[in-house]
């Protein structure tokens, strides 16, 4: 239906279902099992499962600092775009933006401007499904916990099945016939918001970092 429906997809069960508390500490039990002196407690096995850090790839950023990646890139391809900024300049530019939003240094371009192939391949306007991806999971995750009110008892068993008999339901089965707000509206019961996406990240990382 849109790749920013697709990401969803992706991004719920990669952060809200495969990074869960719940599930997070039914992985731990089996790696307890199967290492045996593990070494590692569960509150802290979850908080690298989450650990929130800078860093220069979009592809291995924690969820807090994702989003950040995206807007950068929006916001230097509208710049591109609108003849604002000279293709000679991009580097220095995103170099700057880089260290102004994530206060690290760019140091090689590979971990800058040349890490994604996305312009190269004139995927312009693309990175925003990324982050549209993320609200949409917000939304989704906020209802899917309204409707099945025991997915944290189910994950702690390594359980997925409730969350993916509710996702098939509710978005997949549709396949492309709704409009993506449409998609989420029918879903959710509400229009699509980033409010269930920043009320989620504060509760998880609030209580995983005890801020």
């Amino acid at each position: 239906v849109s790749m920013g429906v697709h990401e969803s997809q992706s991004r719920i069960y990669e952060n809200q279902i495969g990074r869960s508390p719940a599930f997070v500490g039914w992985l731990h039990a089996r790696m307890v099992e199967t290492f045996g002196g593990f070494g590692v407690k569960r509150d802290d096995f979850a908080r690298v499962v989450n650990r929130v850090e800078p860093g220069f790839i979009r592809t291995e950023a924690d969820e807090v600092h994702y989003n950040l990646h995206v807007l950068l890139r929006f916001d230097l391809e509208r710049d591109l775009i609108a003849g604002r900024l000279d293709v000679a300049d991009l580097p220095e530019a995103w170099n700057a933006r880089f260290e102004r939003d994530f206060g690290v240094a760019v140091d090689r371009p590979s971990n800058g401007v040349l890490q994604d192939v996305h312009w190269s391949e004139a995927l312009f306007g693309y990175f925003p499904t990324y982050t549209l991806g993320n609200v949409y999971a917000g939304c989704l995750h906020a209802a899917l916990r309204r409707d099945v009110p025991d997915l944290d008892a189910a994950l702690a068993e390594g359980n997925t099945a409730p969350a993916t008999a509710w996702l098939r339901d509710r978005v997949q089965r549709h396949g492309g016939l709704y409009e993506p707000r449409d998609v989420i509206a029918r879903a959710t019961g509400q229009a699509p918001s980033e409010e269930p996406f920043l009320d989620y990240l504060e509760a998880k990382f609030g209580a995983l970092y005890d801020v």
